[in-house]
């Protein structure tokens, strides 16, 4: 606690001082084989920018972001009372006092990952639980993890019904390598991870990815770039030839907060 604590106390000043100043960012979150594409397209034609981002699971780049250690987050959280993703509501308990903004990035498919041909036949949640079924998690507070929790929830189906819920990996192409190499029959991850693999695909939802920030970071020359490369018709062609992506309202704006906690 000591280490953790001291830690983020030396890590703020030093960033404050230079980082930004420099053109650095730090992000954390959520993972998406696409956000990696993107991050990476940058580097070229920004030699002097540079988003260093850490897979953490989109709660905890959210409290990353909320102890002022992350510029910002990449979430897909669900918010079950509109049935819409990364709504200010849901994301309420993890924002910062600070003004913070939510920018849409994209949509995307998440299901189950199976092997080449799906020999298993799995089909849909429920599958998970026949004997001999091996599954592979996601980490705990990742937005992929909270996804299944509800849906296993809305099933009736208990966590230790299905083998292998406690085993965990931190990314989707993690997910899909575990089912690739045989150690798991099924996981939860993205068409990306699962096209890139070349795995079987069984879609579950069609979920918003987001990027949550302040205000004051928003207007960072990274920043726009990186929204500006995210509407941009070359990297839409690129990723659209992985998997279907939605990139509908890209850097659209879905909410705003003010330092006492309003919404504009």
């Amino acid at each position: 606690e000591w280490l953790s604590a001291n830690a983020a106390a030396a890590i703020r000043p030093v960033r404050e001082k230079s980082a930004r100043a420099r053109g650095i960012l730090l992000a954390a979150g959520s993972n998406d084989p696409i956000l990696d594409l993107l991050l990476a397209s940058l580097k070229g034609p920004l030699s002097d920018f540079f988003i260093f981002s850490s897979v953490t699971g989109s709660t905890q780049g959210l409290r990353l972001l909320q102890r002022g250690i992350a510029d910002l987050a990449w979430c897909h959280l669900f918010d079950s009372s509109t049935g819409e993703y990364n709504t200010r509501e849901a994301l309420a308990a993890y924002l910062p006092a600070a003004k913070t903004v939510g920018v849409h990035l994209f949509r995307r498919e998440l299901g189950l990952v199976t092997a080449p041909g799906n020999p298993q036949e799995i089909r849909r949640i429920e599958d998970l639980t026949r004997k001999g079924i091996r599954f592979i998690n996601r980490q705990e507070g990742s937005g992929t993890r909270l996804f299944l929790d509800n849906l296993l929830r809305a099933a009736g189906i208990p966590a230790e019904g299905i083998a292998g819920y406690d085993r965990a990996v931190s990314t989707h192409v993690e997910v899909g390598l575990s089912v690739l190499s045989g150690e798991a029959d099924a996981g939860v991850a993205t068409i990306a991870a699962a096209r890139i693999l070349g795995l079987a695909f069984v879609p579950l939802t069609r979920e918003g990815f987001a990027m949550i920030l302040g205000q004051d970071v928003f207007f960072e020359p990274g920043v726009q770039a990186f929204i500006e490369r995210l509407q941009s018709a070359a990297f839409r062609s690129r990723a659209e030839n992985i998997a279907e992506y939605d990139f509908g309202n890209a850097g659209r704006i879905v909410f705003t907060t003010t330092e006492q906690g309003g919404v504009a």
